[in-house]
């Protein structure tokens, strides 16, 4: 079972983790921040676009993304341990060598035992132990791999696919979010689950028929560092149940349907349709023996994942969940394990040829495991409280600018516009941090037991979703932690949210031109709210509740605005053979094209009728333009961006920035497009929905 918190949100992809647009030579340090803030110049160049990257030799009708940043796409080389580099990870490391300072202090202090600060420094150190992890070999996940073998029956076999400590792989998952048709209640999602590969594309397209033998070479070789006898045979069986569980997954761009993902039952019910499964004792060892009510998201997929389960032979199951835990765990065990498995699903599937410094990774267990506690410490050392008054600013003239614009709509009837009204000034915003902040009194955590440390980590987060149940809502709760770069929306909260890390430059800077902060964190902002009105989002009400409150004839207008939108990144090819799927992408083209026009719109809101300034010859315009090219400026490597494009419902930087601009007039107004430019678009061939 997956105990992790999965709330529906659609957020801002983070290459490798996020996006990002100028490179690590360029890169701020704490230092240089604070004198930019004592002298209030912009970080990047004189307004806060760095024109030095700008390629003059590229038209910017032909290729704008190339344009905007084509100097630093040409040169700039990305470091071995990342798959692609950008703007997001700029401020990923930034954040990364921030953490590991509050990281630091929390360890070199004199903390008293049981205090957070203690719980920080001992997981930290735990995990960057290498020596000793190594010098205990597989001790410390013994026991459990004792319980594995000792599987007889699968009733067995699935008391440990949900038992909490284990995190073990599992045919389903299973989390507690919302309720999306009852947004006053909380209630526990089951899903598919089970594969190794990213998803099925990678078992049943042929173009990924290298990884596929190259994983089962891979299960193989970690079996076999684990001492196991006849280990191909066994791998092969293990990918065989795997093959078979990815044929009844139902395909990503399917995965994003909410009214096809919502299929309330009962437990009873749950028993009658999926009999292949034991679900009142899978609950009953997840300690949800007193739920009676369930969301089954993909529903004939449980059904026949349910009756895998019940077909494939314990001894199958015993090896597989054998393997995945070898697997999941590689980081916390002897290095060997850690190299073959960095090998595979970095090197073999993202193109990473380097693994990350084991600080770093580190830094990412402390945030996975103790995240908010680090978090309130970051943002007391890193947040500045007026960037979270100018913030809150912009929110209110994004906001202020789609309700203007949808007064304005030609396609959406008077009825459905009240609602949507309705909808946005329902909207929450939260900027920064939580107002509450997580006690992780419970999480023990004993220093030098790293892979001890993981499983009382895994059995912390899911008491801690579980304890939800039955309870009132929690409105202060965040999905993220301050120190990610990242933001999200929240279809049964309806709610916005953006993280401490994101708001610095170049997505937002209090000393930058307000063209820049409007086309890199107003768009950002204006694409979360768009999310509440994308093919998907547009489907919760203003209180977060699964429903139709479109009239027929306003869902067939926007459905056909969308359809013209798919048909524009379906025809967008970034590798040979590996196009855009436009029903994968869907939401985040809406979300992209919807942001940076609302941005627009309040940015000439917040020129009060004046004409914007002309600055180094380029106009307010421009430089709004400009900075949307910035904040998506990204290199990334082949393979990782072959994964990308099969699995991540984002596409890729090139076509946030290109396949947006074509679509707004005020581009082709500011950079002076023509017919005879690769990216214009009739008027009537551009698509405007919000």
């Amino acid at each position: 079972m997956k105990h992790i918190l999965f709330t529906s949100v659609a957020a801002l992809a983070l290459v490798a983790c996020g996006e990002k647009a100028s490179d690590a030579d360029n890169a701020t340090t704490d230092k240089d921040a604070a004198e930019i803030a004592i002298v209030g110049a912009p970080e990047l160049g004189e307004w806060g676009v760095e024109i030095d990257n700008i390629d003059p030799e590229v038209d910017p009708g032909d290729d704008f993304y190339q344009f905007a940043g084509g100097k630093w796409l040409d040169s700039f080389e990305i470091p071995e341990e990342f798959s692609s580099y950008g703007a997001f990870t700029v401020l990923f490391e930034r954040s990364e060598d921030r953490v590991r300072k509050i990281i630091e202090d929390a360890a070199n202090g004199k903390t008293a035992d049981g205090s957070v600060e203690k719980k920080i420094g001992d997981y930290f150190a735990s995990f960057v132990d290498v020596d000793a992890i190594n010098a205990k070999g597989l001790d410390p996940i013994a026991d459990d791999l004792v319980r594995v073998a000792a599987l007889e029956t699968h009733d067995d076999v699935a008391r440990i696919m949900a038992a909490s400590d284990l995190g073990a792989n599992a045919f389903f998952g299973a989390w507690v979010d919302v309720d999306s048709k009852q947004p006053d209640r909380y209630i526990v999602y089951i899903a598919q689950s089970g594969l190794g590969l990213p998803n099925r594309n990678y078992y049943l397209d042929e173009k990924f028929a290298d990884k596929r033998a190259k994983y089962k070479t891979y299960i193989a070789q970690m079996l076999d560092l684990a001492g196991v006898e006849n280990a191909e045979e066994k791998a092969q069986a293990i990918y065989d149940v795997e093959l078979r569980m990815a044929t009844v997954h139902w395909e990503p761009a399917k995965r994003r349907k909410r009214e096809l993902t919502y299929n309330l039952k009962t437990l009873d019910e749950l028993t009658a349709f999926a009999p292949g499964a034991p679900w009142a004792l899978i609950l009953e060892e997840a300690g949800l023996e007193g739920q009676n009510e369930f969301v089954v998201r993909e529903d004939d997929a449980i059904q026949n994942l349910a009756a895998i389960f019940t077909e494939t032979p314990v001894s199958t199951w015993r090896d597989y969940i054998h393997f995945h835990l070898l697997r999941s765990n590689a980081g916390i065990l002897p290095t060997e394990f850690d190299d073959a498995t960095f090998a595979f699903f970095g090197t073999e599937l993202r193109g990473t040829p380097k693994q990350r410094e084991r600080w770093k990774r580190g830094v990412a267990a402390v945030n996975g495991a103790l995240g908010e506690a680090v978090g309130q410490v970051y943002v007391e050392r890193y947040f500045p409280a007026d960037s979270k008054t100018q913030m809150q600013a912009l929110v209110i003239n994004l906001r202020n600018a789609l309700d203007q614009r949808l007064d304005t709509l030609p396609w959406m009837g008077e009825e459905t516009k009240a609602a949507a009204h309705e909808k946005l000034e329902k909207f929450t915003p939260k900027i920064g941090y939580p107002d509450k902040w997580e006690d992780y009194a419970a999480l023990d955590v004993t220093r030098g037991d790293a892979y001890g440390n993981s499983k009382a980590a895994n059995v912390f987060a899911w008491n801690d979703q579980i304890s939800k149940l039955g309870g009132p809502i929690d409105k202060t709760e965040w999905g993220m932690n301050p120190q990610r770069v990242n933001a999200y929306y929240s279809p049964n909260r309806n709610e916005i949210v953006f993280p401490a890390a994101i708001l610095q430059a170049p997505f937002f800077d209090p000393y930058a031109d307000a063209a820049v902060n409007y086309g890199g964190i107003g768009a950002v902002i204006g694409h979360e709210i768009g999310h509440g009105f994308d093919d998907q989002g547009r489907k919760s009400d203003g209180d977060g509740r699964l429903r139709e409150w479109w009239t027929e004839a306003d869902a067939a207008n926007f459905q056909q605005l969308a359809d013209a939108l798919g048909a524009q990144y379906e025809s967008y090819e970034p590798i040979e053979g590996f196009p855009i799927n436009p029903e994968l992408t869907m939401g985040e083209n809406i979300g992209d094209i919807g942001g940076l026009a609302m941005a627009y719109h309040a940015y000439k809101l917040s020129l009060n009728g004046e004409e914007a300034p002309v600055i180094n010859n380029y106009t307010g315009d421009q430089r709004f333009f400009l900075a949307w090219a910035q904040v998506w400026k990204r290199k990334t490597r082949e393979e990782a961006l072959k994964n990308q494009i099969a699995t991540d419902p984002h596409s890729p930087a090139r076509y946030r920035v290109n396949g947006v601009v074509r679509n707004m007039d005020e581009w082709y107004d500011a950079f002076g497009i023509t017919e005879d430019d690769d990216l214009y678009l009739a008027p009537e061939d551009r698509v405007q929905i919000w």
